[in-house]
Protein backbone atom coordinates (compact mmCIF):
# COMPACT_ATOMS: atom_id res chain seq x y z
CA UNK A 1 0.00 0.00 0.00
CA UNK A 2 1.20 3.70 -0.34
CA UNK A 3 3.66 5.52 1.82
CA UNK A 4 2.24 6.25 5.17
CA UNK A 5 3.05 9.92 4.55
CA UNK A 6 1.87 10.22 0.81
CA UNK A 7 -1.05 8.13 1.75
CA UNK A 8 -1.84 10.44 4.57
CA UNK A 9 -1.65 13.83 2.30
CA UNK A 10 -4.30 12.29 -0.05
CA UNK A 11 -6.42 11.49 3.03
CA UNK A 12 -6.25 14.83 4.73
CA UNK A 13 -7.00 16.38 1.40
CA UNK A 14 -10.07 14.14 1.13
CA UNK A 15 -11.17 15.17 5.12
CA UNK A 16 -10.35 18.58 4.22
CA UNK A 17 -12.48 19.13 1.29
CA UNK A 18 -15.22 17.00 2.85
CA UNK A 19 -14.86 18.78 6.40
CA UNK A 20 -15.29 21.97 4.35
CA UNK A 21 -18.46 21.48 2.90
CA UNK A 22 -19.74 20.17 5.69
CA UNK A 23 -19.16 23.22 7.81
CA UNK A 24 -21.22 25.07 5.06
CA UNK A 25 -18.44 27.09 3.71
CA UNK A 26 -18.37 30.00 1.71
CA UNK A 27 -17.00 30.87 -2.02
CA UNK A 28 -13.89 32.82 -2.45
CA UNK A 29 -13.20 34.89 -4.82
CA UNK A 30 -10.76 35.48 -7.75
CA UNK A 31 -9.93 32.53 -9.88
CA UNK A 32 -8.34 31.26 -12.76
CA UNK A 33 -10.93 31.71 -15.88
CA UNK A 34 -10.59 30.13 -19.10
CA UNK A 35 -12.62 30.38 -22.08
CA UNK A 36 -15.32 32.16 -23.50
CA UNK A 37 -17.57 32.91 -20.39
CA UNK A 38 -21.03 32.48 -20.85
CA UNK A 39 -24.20 32.74 -18.15
CA UNK A 40 -24.93 30.31 -15.64
CA UNK A 41 -28.71 30.59 -14.52
CA UNK A 42 -31.52 31.91 -15.71
CA UNK A 43 -32.16 29.70 -19.39
CA UNK A 44 -34.41 26.98 -18.89
CA UNK A 45 -32.96 24.68 -21.22
CA UNK A 46 -29.68 25.01 -18.73
CA UNK A 47 -28.95 22.69 -15.76
CA UNK A 48 -27.32 24.07 -12.78
CA UNK A 49 -25.79 21.68 -10.23
CA UNK A 50 -25.18 23.62 -6.96
CA UNK A 51 -22.12 22.74 -4.63
CA UNK A 52 -20.39 24.68 -2.13
CA UNK A 53 -16.84 24.10 -2.07
CA UNK A 54 -14.30 25.74 -4.85
CA UNK A 55 -12.34 23.77 -7.84
CA UNK A 56 -8.38 23.31 -7.83
CA UNK A 57 -8.43 22.20 -11.35
CA UNK A 58 -10.32 20.14 -14.33
CA UNK A 59 -6.74 18.15 -15.51
CA UNK A 60 -6.57 14.96 -14.43
CA UNK A 61 -3.12 14.84 -14.29
CA UNK A 62 -3.04 17.16 -11.21
CA UNK A 63 -6.82 16.06 -9.50
CA UNK A 64 -6.88 16.24 -6.22
CA UNK A 65 -8.89 14.27 -3.62
CA UNK A 66 -11.92 16.36 -3.17
CA UNK A 67 -15.57 15.18 -5.03
CA UNK A 68 -16.10 18.00 -6.83
CA UNK A 69 -12.57 17.71 -8.52
CA UNK A 70 -13.66 14.21 -9.34
CA UNK A 71 -17.38 14.81 -10.46
CA UNK A 72 -16.29 18.05 -12.56
CA UNK A 73 -13.22 16.74 -14.39
CA UNK A 74 -14.52 12.69 -15.06
CA UNK A 75 -17.58 15.03 -17.24
CA UNK A 76 -15.26 15.84 -20.04
CA UNK A 77 -12.74 12.17 -19.05
CA UNK A 78 -14.35 9.35 -17.72
CA UNK A 79 -12.27 7.13 -14.74
CA UNK A 80 -12.05 3.31 -15.50
CA UNK A 81 -15.08 2.65 -12.73
CA UNK A 82 -17.20 4.87 -10.48
CA UNK A 83 -19.07 3.55 -7.22
CA UNK A 84 -23.10 3.19 -8.69
CA UNK A 85 -25.99 4.19 -5.98
CA UNK A 86 -26.02 0.56 -4.55
CA UNK A 87 -22.10 1.18 -3.36
CA UNK A 88 -21.07 -0.72 -6.34
CA UNK A 89 -18.29 -0.66 -8.74
CA UNK A 90 -19.33 -0.15 -12.15
CA UNK A 91 -17.37 0.41 -15.77
CA UNK A 92 -17.19 3.63 -16.67
CA UNK A 93 -14.36 3.30 -19.02
CA UNK A 94 -13.38 -0.10 -18.07
CA UNK A 95 -15.38 -3.52 -18.45
CA UNK A 96 -13.56 -5.28 -15.93
CA UNK A 97 -10.86 -5.19 -13.41
CA UNK A 98 -9.58 -8.85 -12.27
CA UNK A 99 -6.60 -9.86 -9.93
CA UNK A 100 -5.81 -13.95 -9.45
CA UNK A 101 -2.95 -12.93 -6.73
CA UNK A 102 -4.17 -9.40 -4.98
CA UNK A 103 -0.83 -7.93 -6.35
CA UNK A 104 -1.55 -7.32 -10.94
CA UNK A 105 -4.71 -6.36 -11.59
CA UNK A 106 -5.78 -7.03 -15.14
CA UNK A 107 -7.71 -4.19 -16.79
CA UNK A 108 -10.05 -4.95 -19.88
CA UNK A 109 -11.55 -1.72 -21.49
CA UNK A 110 -14.34 -1.20 -23.04
CA UNK A 111 -13.88 -1.82 -26.60
CA UNK A 112 -17.02 0.78 -27.84
CA UNK A 113 -15.13 3.74 -26.08
CA UNK A 114 -13.44 6.34 -28.02
CA UNK A 115 -12.75 10.10 -27.91
CA UNK A 116 -14.93 12.24 -29.65
CA UNK A 117 -12.50 12.75 -32.47
CA UNK A 118 -13.76 9.01 -33.53
CA UNK A 119 -10.01 7.72 -32.28
CA UNK A 120 -10.22 4.52 -29.83
CA UNK A 121 -9.30 5.07 -26.10
CA UNK A 122 -7.12 2.96 -25.79
CA UNK A 123 -4.83 1.14 -23.39
CA UNK A 124 -1.77 3.02 -24.76
CA UNK A 125 -4.11 6.05 -23.35
CA UNK A 126 -3.86 4.69 -19.86
CA UNK A 127 -0.56 3.69 -19.39
CA UNK A 128 0.10 7.56 -20.87
CA UNK A 129 -1.97 8.94 -18.25
CA UNK A 130 -0.17 6.75 -15.42
CA UNK A 131 3.19 7.94 -16.69
CA UNK A 132 2.14 11.56 -16.33
CA UNK A 133 0.60 11.13 -13.16
CA UNK A 134 4.11 9.30 -11.76
CA UNK A 135 6.09 12.12 -12.87
CA UNK A 136 8.35 14.41 -10.76
CA UNK A 137 7.50 17.28 -12.82
CA UNK A 138 4.21 16.93 -12.65
CA UNK A 139 4.58 16.19 -9.12
CA UNK A 140 0.94 15.05 -7.90
CA UNK A 141 1.23 14.89 -4.42
CA UNK A 142 -2.35 14.03 -3.96
CA UNK A 143 -2.47 10.83 -6.56
CA UNK A 144 0.78 8.92 -4.52
CA UNK A 145 1.08 5.64 -6.84
CA UNK A 146 4.26 4.59 -4.55
CA UNK A 147 2.31 1.18 -4.29
CA UNK A 148 2.93 0.55 -7.95
CA UNK A 149 5.93 -1.29 -9.15
CA UNK A 150 8.42 0.60 -11.00
CA UNK A 151 7.88 3.98 -8.77
CA UNK A 152 9.82 5.31 -5.78
CA UNK A 153 8.31 5.91 -1.95
CA UNK A 154 7.64 9.20 -3.06
CA UNK A 155 5.60 7.66 -6.21
CA UNK A 156 6.89 8.98 -9.25
CA UNK A 157 9.38 7.55 -11.65
CA UNK A 158 12.48 8.96 -12.42
CA UNK A 159 12.73 12.40 -14.61
CA UNK A 160 12.48 11.67 -18.05
CA UNK A 161 11.48 7.95 -17.80
CA UNK A 162 9.18 6.39 -20.63
CA UNK A 163 7.02 3.91 -19.19
CA UNK A 164 6.25 2.41 -15.46
CA UNK A 165 7.54 -1.40 -15.32
CA UNK A 166 4.53 -2.04 -13.30
CA UNK A 167 2.07 -1.10 -16.09
CA UNK A 168 2.05 -3.44 -19.05
CA UNK A 169 -0.10 -3.27 -22.12
CA UNK A 170 -1.09 -6.57 -23.89
CA UNK A 171 -3.23 -5.15 -26.40
CA UNK A 172 -5.54 -2.05 -27.44
CA UNK A 173 -7.87 -2.72 -24.71
CA UNK A 174 -5.64 -4.71 -22.22
CA UNK A 175 -3.32 -3.77 -19.45
CA UNK A 176 -2.16 -4.96 -16.27
CA UNK A 177 -0.56 -3.15 -12.73
CA UNK A 178 1.51 -4.99 -10.50
CA UNK A 179 1.88 -3.75 -7.04
CA UNK A 180 4.11 -3.75 -4.61
CA UNK A 181 2.38 -4.99 -2.00
CA UNK A 182 -0.70 -7.24 -1.52
CA UNK A 183 -3.74 -4.97 -2.14
CA UNK A 184 -7.36 -5.76 -2.14
CA UNK A 185 -9.31 -5.20 -5.57
CA UNK A 186 -12.08 -2.40 -3.92
CA UNK A 187 -8.80 -0.59 -2.83
CA UNK A 188 -6.92 -0.80 -6.24
CA UNK A 189 -10.55 -0.22 -7.45
CA UNK A 190 -11.41 2.69 -4.85
CA UNK A 191 -8.09 4.27 -4.28
CA UNK A 192 -6.74 4.06 -7.95
CA UNK A 193 -9.21 3.13 -10.52
CA UNK A 194 -12.15 5.50 -9.63
CA UNK A 195 -9.63 8.58 -9.62
CA UNK A 196 -7.76 7.50 -12.87
CA UNK A 197 -9.12 9.57 -15.26
CA UNK A 198 -7.27 8.85 -19.12
CA UNK A 199 -6.31 11.45 -21.34
CA UNK A 200 -5.77 11.05 -25.07
CA UNK A 201 -1.85 10.03 -25.74
CA UNK A 202 -2.76 11.54 -29.33
CA UNK A 203 -3.20 14.43 -28.33
CA UNK A 204 -0.39 15.37 -25.39
CA UNK A 205 2.34 12.98 -25.93
CA UNK A 206 4.14 16.38 -27.59
CA UNK A 207 3.24 18.21 -24.89
CA UNK A 208 5.88 18.95 -22.15
CA UNK A 209 5.50 17.86 -18.69
CA UNK A 210 6.02 21.40 -17.29
CA UNK A 211 3.56 22.86 -19.61
CA UNK A 212 0.91 19.67 -18.85
CA UNK A 213 1.11 20.84 -15.04
CA UNK A 214 -0.81 23.85 -15.73
CA UNK A 215 -1.93 23.13 -19.40
CA UNK A 216 -5.23 25.54 -19.84
CA UNK A 217 -6.38 22.89 -22.94
CA UNK A 218 -7.62 21.43 -19.67
CA UNK A 219 -10.56 24.20 -19.24
CA UNK A 220 -11.72 23.74 -23.04
CA UNK A 221 -10.09 20.70 -24.47
CA UNK A 222 -10.75 19.53 -28.02
CA UNK A 223 -10.89 15.83 -27.27
CA UNK A 224 -13.01 14.16 -24.42
CA UNK A 225 -14.29 10.65 -23.91
CA UNK A 226 -17.23 11.86 -21.79
CA UNK A 227 -20.30 13.48 -21.91
CA UNK A 228 -19.47 16.97 -21.74
CA UNK A 229 -17.04 19.58 -22.77
CA UNK A 230 -16.21 22.56 -20.70
CA UNK A 231 -16.60 25.81 -22.13
CA UNK A 232 -15.91 28.53 -19.21
CA UNK A 233 -14.35 27.70 -16.31
CA UNK A 234 -14.18 30.42 -12.75
CA UNK A 235 -12.53 28.00 -10.63
CA UNK A 236 -14.22 29.65 -7.07
CA UNK A 237 -17.63 30.47 -8.88
CA UNK A 238 -18.68 27.98 -12.17
CA UNK A 239 -17.94 25.62 -14.52
CA UNK A 240 -20.16 25.89 -17.99
CA UNK A 241 -20.39 23.03 -20.47
CA UNK A 242 -21.84 21.96 -23.07
CA UNK A 243 -22.53 18.44 -24.52
CA UNK A 244 -20.72 15.99 -26.04
CA UNK A 245 -22.89 15.35 -29.33
CA UNK A 246 -20.50 12.24 -29.82
CA UNK A 247 -20.44 10.91 -26.67
CA UNK A 248 -19.78 6.87 -27.06
CA UNK A 249 -22.32 6.03 -24.63
CA UNK A 250 -24.96 8.43 -26.73
CA UNK A 251 -25.25 11.94 -26.75
CA UNK A 252 -26.33 13.88 -23.59
CA UNK A 253 -29.91 14.60 -23.82
CA UNK A 254 -29.37 18.37 -22.13
CA UNK A 255 -27.08 20.58 -24.54
CA UNK A 256 -25.64 22.72 -21.64
CA UNK A 257 -24.88 21.88 -18.12
CA UNK A 258 -23.10 24.67 -15.01
CA UNK A 259 -21.71 23.50 -12.06
CA UNK A 260 -22.30 26.28 -9.59
CA UNK A 261 -20.23 27.59 -6.91
CA UNK A 262 -22.12 28.98 -4.07
CA UNK A 263 -22.20 29.65 -0.39
CA UNK A 264 -24.16 26.99 1.63
CA UNK A 265 -26.92 29.28 2.65
CA UNK A 266 -27.15 30.39 -0.83
CA UNK A 267 -28.65 26.96 -1.66
CA UNK A 268 -32.04 26.97 -0.51
CA UNK A 269 -32.84 29.99 -2.15
CA UNK A 270 -31.33 28.38 -5.46
CA UNK A 271 -33.42 25.92 -5.49
CA UNK A 272 -36.76 27.65 -4.19
CA UNK A 273 -35.90 30.08 -6.90
CA UNK A 274 -35.68 27.45 -9.47
CA UNK A 275 -31.65 28.79 -9.82
CA UNK A 276 -30.57 25.68 -9.02
CA UNK A 277 -31.70 21.87 -10.26
CA UNK A 278 -29.54 19.87 -8.32
CA UNK A 279 -27.62 19.42 -5.04
CA UNK A 280 -25.87 15.84 -4.72
CA UNK A 281 -25.27 15.23 -1.11
CA UNK A 282 -21.34 15.08 -0.98
CA UNK A 283 -20.45 18.05 -3.07
CA UNK A 284 -23.22 20.60 -1.46
CA UNK A 285 -23.32 20.85 2.55
CA UNK A 286 -27.15 22.06 3.07
CA UNK A 287 -26.92 23.53 6.31
CA UNK A 288 -29.29 21.92 8.90
CA UNK A 289 -31.48 24.93 9.88
CA UNK A 290 -32.56 24.77 6.28
CA UNK A 291 -33.57 20.72 5.54
CA UNK A 292 -37.48 21.07 6.24
CA UNK A 293 -37.61 24.38 4.03
CA UNK A 294 -36.57 22.26 1.35
CA UNK A 295 -38.10 19.33 2.31
CA UNK A 296 -41.29 21.80 2.02
CA UNK A 297 -40.68 23.01 -1.62
CA UNK A 298 -43.32 21.77 -4.01
CA UNK A 299 -40.85 22.26 -7.15
CA UNK A 300 -37.79 19.91 -5.36
CA UNK A 301 -37.39 16.56 -4.26
CA UNK A 302 -35.68 16.13 -1.72
CA UNK A 303 -33.41 12.74 -0.90
CA UNK A 304 -31.72 11.75 2.60
CA UNK A 305 -28.69 9.82 1.54
CA UNK A 306 -27.19 6.89 3.18
CA UNK A 307 -25.19 7.55 6.49
CA UNK A 308 -21.33 7.73 5.70
CA UNK A 309 -19.79 10.80 6.88
CA UNK A 310 -19.48 10.57 10.51
CA UNK A 311 -19.01 12.91 13.53
CA UNK A 312 -15.18 11.33 14.65
CA UNK A 313 -14.07 12.42 17.78
CA UNK A 314 -10.39 11.50 17.85
CA UNK A 315 -8.52 10.92 21.63
CA UNK A 316 -4.74 11.04 21.94
CA UNK A 317 -3.75 8.14 23.76
CA UNK A 318 -0.52 9.60 23.92
CA UNK A 319 -1.85 12.43 26.13
CA UNK A 320 -4.74 9.86 27.31
CA UNK A 321 -2.87 6.92 27.56
CA UNK A 322 -4.91 4.68 30.35
CA UNK A 323 -7.85 3.26 28.45
CA UNK A 324 -9.79 3.48 31.72
CA UNK A 325 -10.35 7.10 30.92
CA UNK A 326 -10.95 6.88 27.25
CA UNK A 327 -13.85 4.01 28.03
CA UNK A 328 -15.06 7.03 30.74
CA UNK A 329 -15.20 9.46 27.90
CA UNK A 330 -17.66 7.14 25.73
CA UNK A 331 -19.67 6.48 28.30
CA UNK A 332 -20.20 9.97 29.51
CA UNK A 333 -21.47 10.98 26.03
CA UNK A 334 -25.07 10.91 25.25
CA UNK A 335 -24.61 10.12 21.33
CA UNK A 336 -28.18 9.59 20.72
CA UNK A 337 -29.56 12.48 22.37
CA UNK A 338 -27.06 14.26 19.83
CA UNK A 339 -28.30 12.78 16.96
CA UNK A 340 -31.78 13.63 17.70
CA UNK A 341 -30.72 17.53 19.15
CA UNK A 342 -28.46 17.85 16.34
CA UNK A 343 -29.57 16.03 13.31
CA UNK A 344 -33.51 15.44 13.98
CA UNK A 345 -32.10 11.71 13.95
CA UNK A 346 -30.93 11.96 10.47
CA UNK A 347 -28.26 9.74 11.00
CA UNK A 348 -27.35 6.98 13.42
CA UNK A 349 -25.10 5.85 16.15
CA UNK A 350 -22.28 3.40 15.81
CA UNK A 351 -18.96 1.98 17.04
CA UNK A 352 -15.81 2.06 14.73
CA UNK A 353 -15.82 2.76 11.26
CA UNK A 354 -18.29 1.21 9.92
CA UNK A 355 -21.37 2.60 9.11
CA UNK A 356 -24.50 0.52 7.60
CA UNK A 357 -24.05 1.94 4.51
CA UNK A 358 -20.41 -0.22 3.96
CA UNK A 359 -20.95 -4.11 2.69
CA UNK A 360 -18.61 -4.82 5.45
CA UNK A 361 -20.97 -3.45 8.32
CA UNK A 362 -21.31 -5.98 11.11
CA UNK A 363 -25.04 -5.04 12.98
CA UNK A 364 -23.80 -7.75 15.87
CA UNK A 365 -21.46 -5.28 17.02
CA UNK A 366 -24.12 -3.10 19.57
CA UNK A 367 -22.88 0.63 20.01
CA UNK A 368 -21.52 1.59 23.80
CA UNK A 369 -24.69 2.77 25.87
CA UNK A 370 -24.57 6.10 27.47
CA UNK A 371 -24.00 5.08 30.81
CA UNK A 372 -22.48 8.14 33.33
CA UNK A 373 -22.42 6.00 36.34
CA UNK A 374 -19.75 3.56 34.97
CA UNK A 375 -17.74 6.44 33.40
CA UNK A 376 -17.84 7.39 37.01
CA UNK A 377 -16.16 4.46 38.07
CA UNK A 378 -13.77 3.57 35.50
CA UNK A 379 -12.62 7.11 36.58
CA UNK A 380 -12.07 5.98 40.05
CA UNK A 381 -10.47 2.99 39.49
CA UNK A 382 -8.30 5.57 36.96
CA UNK A 383 -7.43 7.83 39.76
CA UNK A 384 -8.56 10.47 37.66
CA UNK A 385 -7.79 14.24 39.27
CA UNK A 386 -10.24 16.93 38.95
CA UNK A 387 -7.63 19.15 38.61
CA UNK A 388 -6.72 18.15 35.18
CA UNK A 389 -8.19 20.00 31.95
CA UNK A 390 -8.48 18.45 29.02
CA UNK A 391 -7.63 20.53 25.42
CA UNK A 392 -11.12 19.66 23.26
CA UNK A 393 -10.66 21.08 19.87
CA UNK A 394 -13.54 21.88 17.41
CA UNK A 395 -13.57 22.97 13.66
CA UNK A 396 -15.69 26.62 14.18
CA UNK A 397 -16.96 26.26 11.07
CA UNK A 398 -19.35 23.29 11.65
CA UNK A 399 -21.54 25.29 13.75
CA UNK A 400 -23.69 22.40 14.39
CA UNK A 401 -21.19 20.46 16.46
CA UNK A 402 -19.68 23.67 17.84
CA UNK A 403 -23.26 23.45 19.72
CA UNK A 404 -22.69 19.86 20.52
CA UNK A 405 -19.41 20.38 21.70
CA UNK A 406 -20.70 22.45 24.76
CA UNK A 407 -23.42 19.69 25.44
CA UNK A 408 -20.13 17.39 25.33
CA UNK A 409 -18.51 19.52 27.57
CA UNK A 410 -20.87 19.42 30.29
CA UNK A 411 -21.53 15.38 30.09
CA UNK A 412 -17.87 15.07 30.43
CA UNK A 413 -18.07 17.80 33.47
CA UNK A 414 -20.88 15.93 34.91
CA UNK A 415 -18.59 12.42 35.88
CA UNK A 416 -15.78 14.61 36.64
CA UNK A 417 -13.89 15.39 33.62
CA UNK A 418 -12.89 19.28 32.71
CA UNK A 419 -12.72 20.01 28.88
CA UNK A 420 -11.50 23.22 27.25
CA UNK A 421 -13.27 23.78 24.48
CA UNK A 422 -10.64 25.37 21.71
CA UNK A 423 -12.64 26.49 18.66
CA UNK A 424 -10.49 27.39 15.77
CA UNK A 425 -10.90 26.82 11.46
CA UNK A 426 -10.63 24.12 9.83
CA UNK A 427 -6.97 24.99 8.80
CA UNK A 428 -5.71 25.09 12.68
CA UNK A 429 -8.02 22.10 13.60
CA UNK A 430 -5.97 20.22 10.50
CA UNK A 431 -2.61 21.24 11.61
CA UNK A 432 -3.41 21.11 15.17
CA UNK A 433 -4.36 17.08 14.20
CA UNK A 434 -0.90 16.53 12.14
CA UNK A 435 0.87 18.05 15.31
CA UNK A 436 -1.14 15.71 18.04
CA UNK A 437 -0.93 18.93 20.15
CA UNK A 438 -4.72 18.11 21.64
CA UNK A 439 -6.33 15.65 23.68
CA UNK A 440 -9.80 15.65 21.99
CA UNK A 441 -10.41 16.99 18.51
CA UNK A 442 -13.66 16.36 16.31
CA UNK A 443 -14.08 16.72 13.05
CA UNK A 444 -16.59 15.37 10.02
CA UNK A 445 -14.72 11.98 7.86
CA UNK A 446 -16.33 9.73 5.55
CA UNK A 447 -14.67 6.59 5.50
CA UNK A 448 -15.23 5.23 2.40
CA UNK A 449 -17.62 2.64 2.80
CA UNK A 450 -16.31 0.15 0.43
CA UNK A 451 -12.49 0.56 1.52
CA UNK A 452 -11.98 1.85 4.74
CA UNK A 453 -8.52 0.50 4.86
CA UNK A 454 -6.63 3.53 3.83
CA UNK A 455 -8.06 5.72 6.86
CA UNK A 456 -8.00 3.12 9.27
CA UNK A 457 -4.60 2.16 8.22
CA UNK A 458 -3.52 6.27 8.77
CA UNK A 459 -5.68 6.65 11.65
CA UNK A 460 -4.39 3.72 13.63
CA UNK A 461 -0.86 3.51 12.85
CA UNK A 462 0.70 4.27 16.09
CA UNK A 463 3.32 7.31 16.88
CA UNK A 464 2.59 10.35 14.43
CA UNK A 465 -0.62 9.27 13.98
CA UNK A 466 -3.52 11.38 14.77
CA UNK A 467 -4.47 9.16 17.73
CA UNK A 468 -1.40 7.63 18.20
CA UNK A 469 -2.53 4.59 18.89
CA UNK A 470 -1.33 0.69 17.41
CA UNK A 471 -2.54 -2.30 17.70
CA UNK A 472 -0.89 -5.79 16.40
CA UNK A 473 -4.57 -7.13 16.54
CA UNK A 474 -5.70 -4.40 13.97
CA UNK A 475 -2.23 -4.25 12.22
CA UNK A 476 -3.03 -8.10 11.42
CA UNK A 477 -6.46 -7.24 10.80
CA UNK A 478 -5.95 -4.63 8.24
CA UNK A 479 -3.45 -6.58 6.30
CA UNK A 480 -5.81 -9.44 6.34
CA UNK A 481 -8.20 -7.48 4.45
CA UNK A 482 -6.00 -6.77 1.29
CA UNK A 483 -4.93 -10.19 0.91
CA UNK A 484 -8.66 -11.86 0.12
CA UNK A 485 -11.33 -10.89 -2.59
CA UNK A 486 -14.17 -13.18 -0.26
CA UNK A 487 -16.41 -10.16 1.13
CA UNK A 488 -17.48 -12.26 4.30
CA UNK A 489 -13.59 -12.64 5.24
CA UNK A 490 -13.33 -8.93 4.96
CA UNK A 491 -16.17 -8.20 7.03
CA UNK A 492 -14.87 -10.62 9.30
CA UNK A 493 -11.61 -8.47 9.87
CA UNK A 494 -13.36 -5.13 10.20
CA UNK A 495 -15.78 -6.47 12.98
CA UNK A 496 -12.47 -7.21 15.01
CA UNK A 497 -10.95 -3.18 13.71
CA UNK A 498 -14.17 -2.00 15.11
CA UNK A 499 -14.40 -4.56 18.43
CA UNK A 500 -11.14 -3.06 19.08
CA UNK A 501 -12.01 0.50 18.72
CA UNK A 502 -14.73 -0.23 20.95
CA UNK A 503 -12.57 -1.44 23.42
CA UNK A 504 -9.67 0.79 23.80
CA UNK A 505 -11.23 3.96 22.50
CA UNK A 506 -8.69 6.03 20.05
CA UNK A 507 -11.75 7.01 18.29
CA UNK A 508 -15.31 7.75 19.08
CA UNK A 509 -17.99 7.71 16.26
CA UNK A 510 -20.29 10.76 18.08
CA UNK A 511 -22.51 10.47 14.75
CA UNK A 512 -23.06 9.57 11.29
CA UNK A 513 -24.90 11.87 9.12
CA UNK A 514 -27.43 10.81 6.64
CA UNK A 515 -27.09 14.21 4.48
CA UNK A 516 -29.43 15.89 2.49
CA UNK A 517 -29.67 16.04 -1.51
CA UNK A 518 -32.46 18.16 -3.93
CA UNK A 519 -33.25 17.65 -7.22
CA UNK A 520 -35.82 20.13 -9.09
CA UNK A 521 -38.77 18.48 -10.33
CA UNK A 522 -38.48 19.17 -14.01
CA UNK A 523 -35.66 17.03 -14.20
CA UNK A 524 -36.14 13.37 -15.61
CA UNK A 525 -33.87 11.00 -14.93
CA UNK A 526 -31.61 12.70 -12.46
CA UNK A 527 -31.73 11.10 -8.68
CA UNK A 528 -29.17 12.68 -6.41
CA UNK A 529 -27.66 9.70 -4.27
CA UNK A 530 -24.25 9.56 -2.10
CA UNK A 531 -22.03 7.51 -4.91
CA UNK A 532 -23.83 7.11 -8.33
CA UNK A 533 -25.85 10.49 -9.22
CA UNK A 534 -23.84 11.26 -12.72
CA UNK A 535 -22.90 7.93 -13.90
CA UNK A 536 -25.57 7.92 -16.85
CA UNK A 537 -25.87 12.30 -16.61
CA UNK A 538 -26.41 11.57 -20.72
CA UNK A 539 -29.72 10.23 -19.34
CA UNK A 540 -31.13 13.22 -17.93
CA UNK A 541 -33.53 15.02 -19.41
CA UNK A 542 -35.78 18.34 -19.22
CA UNK A 543 -39.18 18.04 -18.65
Amino acid sequence: MRNVKKWGKQLLCTLMAAAVAAASAGCGTGGAASGQKTAVGGDSQIVNIGVTDSLSSLNPLTIDATEINKYATSMMFLPLVELNSKMEFEGALADSITTKDNKTFTVALNKNAVWSDGKPVTADDVAFTVLRLCSPVIANTTMSMSALVGTGEDGFVKKGATSVSGVKVLNDKTLTFTMKQSMALTTFENSYARYMMPVPKHVLQNVSEEQLAKYAWFNSPTVVDGPYIATAVDTNHYISYKANEKYWKGAPKISKMNIKILAASQIYAGLKSGEIDFVQQTMAAIPQEDYTNIEALDNVTAKYGKPVTTQSLFLNTKTIPDVRVRQAIQYAIDRNLLLKNLLNGKGEVVDGFLTSASPFYNKSLTPTTYDPEKAKTLLRQANWGSGKTLSFYVNSGDTTFVNGSSVIKEELRQVGINVEIHTVDLSTLMSTAGSQKFDLLAVQYTYAPVDPYPDVRWLLGGAGSWTNFSSPVVDKALAQTQQTSDKAEIAKQYLTIDQTVQKQVPMINTYVISALGAVSKRLENAEPTVYGSFINIQNWEIQ
